[in-house]
């Protein structure tokens, strides 16, 4: 093997392309395997067809068809045979252009760019605040069909008269001073008064809604531990969990099931651990709400000449003894 060849097959040959274009994978792997078999001078290469294989783990038409793409782009000749198989020769001469590697570190700069303005924009997505809202069109209206008032203002119909106009919600009163109503009556000829009738801009609201805390993922999971300490058959530890979860989602207390799984486990204490329940079976099932059992009465022995208690009032056993 020579490493002149290994080198430049693995880091300076040019890279093949395939019909399409696009590199040549499995023709750079089997010229790798070529450059082994190499001498100094990247001549008397000739491993078999059998040993690219083998080397490679490519199937026979594969390590054929990457020889033919190889011989097509000039990096390899015929050189003759030796004991039926061909003899390449590597064209060391051919070098890989220094393009290859300033397009893959420009590649690799702009997908780096990309990645952090990805990142840049999903972080401003997340904070999110409360725009104030602004009335941009909203025009004074002026009164112009309010007719001049004439004669004692009085006798005037009130809907006619502009000074007399209730303002509505969305109206304000003039900032002018109001002149009395003498100096109306005297001065009839005045033009009529104009009305401002915009409408107040209204405050702007926040619309963002306070967000509420979750509750913990894993509350209520620190009684967890002293259940399973405390439960006599430790089996499908994650099955129990998920047991405990929907227990505690049904409105279970956890100091209570905790007591009950101590009582349990005195129960099956000197029983066979064959049958005590899984815990996740004796969660499921509820069984932590179940009565403990009643010890068992000891048994009572005859001693001595005791004999059973007869009824006086029944005679038959003395008639059957006669």
């Amino acid at each position: 093997m020579s490493t002149e060849a290994v080198d430049w097959a693995m880091d300076k040959a040019p890279m093949p392309r395939t019909e399409k274009g696009k590199p040549d994978t499995t023709g750079r792997h089997v010229l790798q395997v070529l450059a082994e078999y190499a001498n100094p001078a990247g001549a008397n290469t000739h491993p078999s067809v059998l040993r690219i294989q083998f080397r490679t783990g490519y199937d026979r038409t594969t390590v054929q068809r990457a020889l033919r793409r190889l011989e097509k782009a000039g990096l390899i000749r015929r050189e003759g045979s030796v004991d039926g198989r061909t003899r390449w020769q590597l064209a060391l001469e051919m070098v890989r252009p220094a393009s290859d590697w300033t397009d893959l570190e420009r590649e690799e700069n702009e997908y780096r760019a990309a990645a952090a303005e990805r990142k840049r924009r999903s972080r401003s997505k997340g904070v999110t605040g409360a725009e104030s809202v602004t009335v941009t069109d909203s025009k004074p209206v002026t009164v112009t069909d309010a007719e001049s008032v004439t004669g004692d203002v009085t006798d005037s119909a009130p809907s006619r008269h502009a000074l007399n106009a209730q303002p509505s919600r969305t109206q304000r009163r003039p900032n002018h001073q109001q002149p009395p109503v003498n100096q109306l009556h005297k001065d009839s000829s005045s033009p009529p008064a104009q009305q401002d009738t915009a409408a107040a801009p209204e405050e702007a609201k926040p619309t963002g809604k306070p967000r509420a805390a979750k509750p913990a993922k894993n509350e209520h999971l620190d009684a967890f531990g002293a259940f399973w300490l405390n439960y006599p058959k430790k089996k499908a530890r994650e099955e129990a969990r998920k047991a405990w979860i929907a227990a505690l989602g049904r409105g279970a207390d956890p100091q209570h099931i905790v007591t009950a799984a101590a009582s349990y486990a005195r129960e099956r204490a000197n029983e066979d651990p064959k049958y005590t329940k899984y815990p996740a079976t004796w969660l499921n099932k509820g069984c932590y709400d179940d009565e403990p059992d009643q010890p068992a009465r000891p048994h009572l022995r005859a001693v001595g000449d005791y004999q059973p208690w007869r009824n006086p009032e029944d005679h038959s056993s003395y008639y059957e003894e006669l």
